[in-house]
């Protein structure tokens, strides 16, 4: 299995390849490609001994967490399968002529979602399942109807690379159409793909200097096109002194678990824990940080970024270590964290809040609730922002929450950012720099809206409708009729 860069050649196939598939893959019926979604899910659990230790090898994740995060790929492909089978994800919409429509005589509309074409996605390097070759973007793409190609993380390639064999075998022997998915290696072919005329839409998940480099790569193109990034987060978490005084000692393990949970290396690391001075949980959290042993980092770049935002923290005057960790070769780190005071956080905003991509996080003490408001708006987009506080503490939190909204996707109560379900509901996505498209998300069922645009057919005769717009509901899904939402 090779790691070299995909010739010229190779790559020009591929890119000729999807954009002969977006048409038949476009036009198979939902439940069509749902079975295709299937069969890469079962194609892949069947692998696992094959990938895990691969994934071992190149990511030096445990083997719980991948063999947990391979269950969470296929488990969101299989979704995504009952998400067209329901069909209302086609936003499908009938209004029908009335001459005595308010705004004068209305014709025959009728509108719902198509396909954009071949995309590119751009691997993680965090999570070489779950936001990979059959990740998140991968299986909400083909959902949709677009071929995908994957540009493999130089993290993990020869993983990327298996994978994409595993699955592009699971889709020609269930009929899918050549060119439905492929894999390239080397960061030049993945910028040549995202500037090809062919190619839709391109997604990623990274880093925030590498994620606005593509971005402004799609949109330089003659054809701009969507770009979805995912970039980066701080995830701040604003704890009350009456959860402090109710159960303070739950969350500080609880924050030491999230923010060490995998290295540090979530995108929903809570980077940030806001408590009130004097509140006397130094030692428990000292003595807890202090006993959880080094682990290696995903690989050196992210080491030496690390290091490098670690370093500028640390040098912050009035920063202080509450937990410092020893030296480690290599990539292994000991989880770090750093104390300061709210006034000395917003004093020194362009530094603090940097993402520090790894074990280490920030404890800011304030000296009264009115403060954390004015903490809040210091920040810009977040994925995710928390609040832990006592019931009868509600009423107090409306003008923080109104606050956190404004810069958050995800706004939780008393829990832990860590650990994003792969569900109905959830919003996987926020405000600059957390993503470059607030108003999707990357993960959940809401996750193929990116990858669809609305058309409308105005007196179309129904043997040139679409099956789902036509009188007749042949694809048995959920419509809005003349304003009314109608079940099949």
């Amino acid at each position: 299995m090779t790691t070299e860069p995909t010739t010229p050649d190779a790559l020009a196939a591929i890119l000729e390849n999807a954009a002969a598939a977006a048409k038949p893959l476009g036009d198979l019926r939902p439940a069509e490609r749902g079975a295709l979604l299937r069969a890469v899910a079962d194609a892949l659990d069947a692998a696992a001994d094959e990938l895990v230790p691969l994934a071992i090898e190149e990511s030096h994740l445990t083997e719980q967490r991948l063999r947990g995060e391979l269950t969470r790929t296929t488990f969101q492909l299989r979704l995504f399968d009952e998400t067209l089978n329901e069909g209302s994800y086609l936003e499908a919409t009938i209004d029908h002529a009335d001459p005595d429509w308010g705004m004068g005589p209305r014709p025959d509309l009728r509108r719902y979602l198509v396909p954009l074409g071949p995309i590119v996605m751009f691997s993680a390097s965090n999570f070489p399942f779950a936001f990979s070759v059959c990740g998140g973007d991968t299986a909400s793409a083909l959902a949709a109807g677009c071929p995908v190609i994957v540009k493999a993380h130089s993290g993990h390639p020869r993983l990327s690379q298996r994978v994409g064999e595993v699955a592009k075998a699971a889709l020609a022997a269930a009929g899918a159409p050549v060119g439905t998915l492929d894999v390239v290696v080397g960061t030049e072919n993945g910028k040549t793909a995202l500037l090809d005329p062919r190619v839709k839409a391109g997604s990623f998940t990274g880093s925030i200097p590498g994620g606005r480099a593509l971005f402004d790569l799609a949109s330089s193109r003659p054809e701009p096109i969507p770009f979805y990034g995912e970039l980066g987060s701080l995830n701040p978490v604003f704890v009350t002194p009456g959860a402090v005084k109710a159960r303070g000692e739950e969350i500080a393990t609880g924050y030491i678990g999230s923010y060490t949970l995998g290295v540090g290396q979530f995108c929903t690391k809570p980077g940030l824990l806001f408590v009130p001075a004097g509140h006397g949980l130094d030692e428990l959290i000292v003595s807890t940080v202090a006993a959880l042993e080094p682990a290696p980092l995903l690989n050196p770049r992210i080491r030496s970024g690390y290091d490098e935002v670690l370093d500028k923290l640390t040098a912050v005057a009035g920063v202080s270590a509450v937990v410092e960790a020893s030296v480690q070769d290599g990539l292994s780190v000991g989880p770090t964290l750093v104390k300061t005071s709210l006034t000395n956080l917003l004093a020194n905003a362009d530094t603090l809040l940097e993402e520090c991509f790894g074990p280490t996080s920030i404890l800011v003490e304030y000296a009264s609730v009115s403060e954390l408001e004015e903490a809040a708006k210091a920040f810009g987009g977040n994925l995710t922002a928390t609040i832990h506080a006592e019931p009868e503490e509600a009423d107090s939190l409306h003008a923080l929450l109104a606050v956190l909204r404004d810069r958050a996707g995800r706004l939780l109560f008393n829990g832990w950012p860590t650990g994003v379900s792969v569900t109905y509901a959830m919003q996987h996505g926020g405000p600059w720099p957390a993503t470059t498209a607030s108003i999707h998300t990357s993960v959940g069922t809401s996750a193929i809206r990116r990858f669809l645009r609305p058309v409308s057919y105005q007196s179309m005769p129904q043997e040139l409708l679409p099956e789902a717009l036509r009188d007749e509901n042949l694809l048995g899904i959920v419509r809005r009729v003349n304003g009314q939402l109608t079940l099949p």
